[in-house]
């Protein structure tokens, strides 16, 4: 059987808003650029209404390592 190349390369995408919400999508792997996006936030207040939930930008952070057993 060939060799599977990877030219996808799974990616976590952060809160900016620092609640911890996390979001993860796929990039390629020959980008040289980092995702961010702006995407929905359940945990985040709304500046204005000061309700939870708002759109605030995400940003790409490194996976942490798998665990292997």
């Amino acid at each position: 059987m060939a060799a599977k190349s990877k030219k996808r390369l799974k990616v976590r995408l952060e809160s900016e808003a620092g609640t911890g919400y996390r979001y993860y999508a796929m990039r390629s792997t020959s980008a040289e650029y980092k995702i961010k996006k702006k995407k929905f936030d359940p945990w985040a207040t709304h500046p204005e209404t000061g309700k939870r939930g708002a759109h605030v930008m995400f940003v790409e952070k490194k996976m942490p390592p798998s665990k292997k057993n």
